[in-house]
């Protein structure tokens, strides 16, 4: 019997003690991780999972990494990324040591569509049950899989439901055969009903057989989940993936347009419904498998509809990455500071993901004009911030690229070679102009570049529970550039104070009015930034006042741990 253990980075030694000891008890194999700080059904994943700290879900232990298979890294030299190079990677990105700080330290990651498609991207599906043969074989998509739950990785797959390619069998059939079963798989009109997209666009196309359905393009027609038979299908499909191959949960695309009521095409109340009955169906097969929806552009009473516990996991903070942003570039915490307040008030407690770009939006550091400090002070919002961080891949290096989409999603810049190290072939996209400056092998060993940065924040995130599940404070400044929070949880308490300036600042004050922390001196021991901290007198409320630090260079992240003294 074969059992994958997934154990954190910052798991306890006795909860590592007690993990092995039921493997002991339970058979004879060995686990297969490092302890770390149309195929017919088969029989559901022998997985022991984590739970997760103080009781919340696996994924709040959890920083995911968004990667496109196609430009991650060629492992046979025919230009396209594939999962055997994925696999070849991903000591890069965790290397299931906890003693090692050379990895990245992700421990989850979104893989963008895997199935066959007839475009690059992936986003139109010919073959649910399959995976795209150029990135390799099921065989090899196992073998990924395998090799990340050795290390500790939980691994998404971007699931598309709400459309397919036109190239699909079903949809040859139906727009061929007006009598086809598959006919009422697809929304169609004899006529063309006239209106727009939430866009602008046209959502209405011709064909020979009548007009059909599609909010994104024509060659993706949206599917019927009026039609039972398209939902049970769709079950099917989740259970496949979740059961017989064994990936850990899906990011839903297009979440909120998957049922249309008449002129609305977005978060109707049909979509809620179905989310509704589609939860329980894949909880079902594994318990433990995670949703996220992506609500692009929605605002946050929109996400709490979703976040009821009856719909989706988890759905993207898209007003909270644009303030991470909108705080690096004009150098003030409220872009910061708003949504984080009313997401703490509107969300269920830490039960949203946090990014700050994605393959959808130019790049960060294209945003920020090339400036790597801006990008440095948006991770560390990123990374101390209460929720589910996402990474996109190259961020962590400075990767730059704007719109065309091609351009936002080109091959990950390995080193200064020939093709960045992507590819000994050509490669299906020219790496950016700037990879000889920005990659994995110039910045790994320089203690002060951006991945040495991010590795250090995702290494504090992964041994401090506080950062991951603490509760939110929010700390009142009297300096406009500069952010503070204190996270709080059973364990420990974490100060954060971040400088959003280029100005080094030495006459600044913090002043919370109350929190769960108890009366009296606490040490305030740095973590990361490297300076001696004064100490904290803390009131009865769980408050101070006019409490600096320390000085604060600029975009200057400074983290520390308060430890009270009658507690020594």
């Amino acid at each position: 019997m074969k059992i994958t253990i997934f154990i954190p980075r910052h798991a306890s030694r006795q909860f590592v003690a007690l993990i092995l000891a039921f493997v002991v008890v339970s058979c004879t194999a060995a686990p297969t991780s490092t302890p770390s700080s149309s195929p017919s059904p088969s029989p559901a994943p022998e997985t022991t999972l984590y739970s997760g700290t103080d009781g919340y879900p696996w994924w709040n232990d959890t920083v995911f990494y968004e990667v496109f298979i196609r430009s991650f890294y060629d492992s046979n030299g025919d230009g396209i990324g594939d999962f055997n190079g994925l696999t070849a990677k991903l000591d890069y990105l965790n290397d299931g040591d906890p003693d090692t700080t050379t990895d990245l330290g992700v421990t989850g990651l979104w893989l963008m569509p895997i199935f066959p498609s007839h475009s690059y991207h992936g986003y139109d599906v010919t073959d649910y049950f399959a995976v795209n043969p150029q990135y390799g074989t099921m065989e090899d998509f196992k073998r990924l899989l395998d090799e990340a739950h050795k290390r500790g990785i939980r691994v998404l797959i971007d699931l598309v439901l709400n459309h397919t390619s036109d190239q699909h069998p079903w949809f040859q059939q139906a727009k061929l055969d007006p009598n086809s079963p598959y006919r009422d798989w697809y929304i169609w009109s004899e006529t063309d009903p006239g209106y727009s997209g939430p866009w602008g666009e046209r959502v209405w196309h011709s064909s020979p057989t009548g007009y059909y359905y599609g909010i994104f393009e024509s060659f993706m027609p949206d599917l019927n989940y009026n039609n039972p038979e398209v939902t049970q299908q769709m079950d099917e499909v989740v259970r496949f993936w979740l059961q017989a191959v064994g990936v850990d949960g899906f990011r839903l695309d297009a979440a909120k347009h998957l049922i249309e009521d008449g002129t609305r095409q977005e978060n109707s109340d049909a979509t809620h419904e179905w989310y509704k009955n589609f939860r329980p169906a894949f909880k079902a097969v594994n318990p433990q498998a995670m949703t996220i929806g992506e609500l692009f552009g929605d605002d946050l009473p929109t996400l709490a509809s979703y976040m009821q516990g009856d719909q989706l996991d988890l759905a993207f903070n898209f007003e909270l990455a644009y303030g991470f942003l909108n705080s690096a570039i004009y150098g003030e915490a409220t872009p910061t500071a708003n949504p984080l307040k009313y997401s703490d008030k509107l969300l269920p407690p830490l039960q949203f993901a946090t990014f700050l770009t994605n393959h959808d939006q130019n790049r960060v550091l294209s945003q920020l004009v090339g400036n790597v400090n801006q990008a440095k002070v948006a991770a560390s919002l990123l990374l101390t911030s209460p929720g589910v961080p996402f990474i996109y891949y190259g961020e962590e290096i400075g990767m730059e690229g704007t719109k065309p989409d091609e351009d936002i999603r080109r091959p990950m810049q390995w080193d200064a070679t020939q093709n960045a190290g992507f590819t000994s072939g050509t490669p299906w996209r020219t790496p950016d102009s700037d990879y000889q400056t920005f990659n994995v092998a110039a910045e790994t060993n320089d203690t002060a570049s951006l991945l040495t940065h991010y590795r250090t924040l995702i290494q504090l995130r992964s041994e401090h529970p506080a950062l991951r599940v603490g509760n939110l404070n929010l700390v009142s400044t009297d300096d406009p550039a500069v952010f503070a929070s204190l996270r709080i949880n059973q364990d420990e308490a974490i100060l954060i104070v971040i400088n959003l300036g280029a100005t080094p600042l030495t006459n600044y004050s913090l002043k919370l009015k109350n929190s769960s922390l108890a009366a009296g001196h606490y040490l305030a021991l740095p973590l990361m930034g490297g300076v001696s901290a004064t100490d904290l007198e803390v009131n009865a409320n769980g408050g101070y006042a006019n409490y600096l630090p320390a000085d604060l260079p600029a975009y200057g992240t400074l983290i520390l741990q308060l430890q009270s003294v009658s507690a020594q």
